[in-house]
């Protein structure tokens, strides 16, 4: 079985080249939904909630901005780094900068608007356009090429960033590699592979988010309950 955990509905964005790469595996995916977002919490609190939660998924592949491939990719040697405000603070995020990108301009914006808008299931419209002008506005200023969808929620954005953005624009999704890491392990697969979606939120309103973010994904919706 594989497990998948995430702030709220972010992590579809993973579940589905997960599912696409695995249709033959269980998964049980977890969204924090009634406590979503994680990008504006501390790191003590985002840690205990999340070693809390992962108690129902062992072992883990971790992710991570797609620092590495943007710097390689980049013919301006300027690149952006769209993530939520707690994965820009954090250390890991500063390492893979120093690490791969030594000769490279990352330009960093925080993106709130992106997680509530996909939260709620809002895709393309004036909203979401508004929130691109603001969230890409410096990069573009500075003639970044590559742009890094740090955060689950941000590949659901992908199609109106693609829309909105100049054609020559390159877009980094980690959820593929995550996949290809995950197809690495050596899985038993399922007679009748399921899905099954637990969430501290409202299953019936993740339901219809599943519905609009991953249509080709049938899954059954569950309550979690977590202090």
């Amino acid at each position: 079985m594989i497990g998948v955990l995430d702030s709220g509905v972010g992590g579809f964005s993973v579940l589905r080249e997960i599912h696409a790469h695995l249709p033959n595996q269980d998964i049980t995916y977890i969204g924090d939904n009634a406590w979503c977002p994680y990008g504006n919490k501390s790191y003590p609190e985002i840690r205990e909630r999340t070693f809390a939660l992962s108690d129902y998924l062992l072992p883990f592949i971790g992710m991570e901005p797609g620092v590495k491939p943007a710097a390689a990719l980049t013919k301006t040697g300027t690149i952006g780094v769209l993530a939520t405000e707690a994965s820009l603070r954090g250390d890991k995020f500063h390492h893979l900068v120093a690490r791969h990108a030594q000769n490279i301009r990352v330009i960093t914006q925080p993106c709130p608007k992106f997680v509530e808008l996909v939260e709620h299931g809002i895709l393309k419209g004036p909203e979401v356009d508004a929130a691109i002008d603001e969230y890409t506005a410096n990069m573009l200023a500075a003639d970044a090429d590559v742009l890094i969808l740090g955060c689950t929620h941000y590949p659901f954005l992908r199609p109106a960033l693609e829309t909105r953005l100049p054609a020559h624009i390159r877009f980094i999704d980690t959820g593929d590699a995550i996949a290809r890491r995950t197809e690495q392990h050596s899985l038993t697969p399922s007679d009748k592979p399921s899905i099954k979606i637990l969430t501290t939120g409202i299953p019936e309103q993740i339901a219809s988010l599943l519905q609009t973010l991953t249509p080709k994904i049938e899954a059954t919706c569950t309550p979690l309950f977590l202090p």
